[in-house]
């Protein structure tokens, strides 16, 4: 197909009948829409609360733990009875 007759077929098309659009469709797409936000933005949500819940139970465990103190050496012997 050459690109006198692509041009052609493309002028049948655009001059052919237009095809309906069902009356709905904007309802429609509204309430996908709102949809769609909802659940985005529910799921940020909950990643949000997951973040602070690790946040919280990282700081309770490093609070009892202590992992930023060094532990005694256990090369040496306590030193009792002096």
């Amino acid at each position: 197909m050459n690109r006198a007759q692509r041009e052609a077929r493309v002028r049948q098309l655009m001059e052919g009948s237009v095809s309906r659009v069902p009356p709905d469709l904007y309802a429609q797409a509204v309430r996908r829409g709102t949809r769609l936000l909802r659940r985005r933005t529910a799921g940020r949500r909950l990643l949000w609360l997951l973040l602070f819940a690790a946040a919280v139970a990282f700081t309770g465990w490093a609070v009892v733990v202590h992992p930023w103190a060094e532990p005694p050496s256990p090369t040496a012997p306590p030193l009792t009875g002096w």
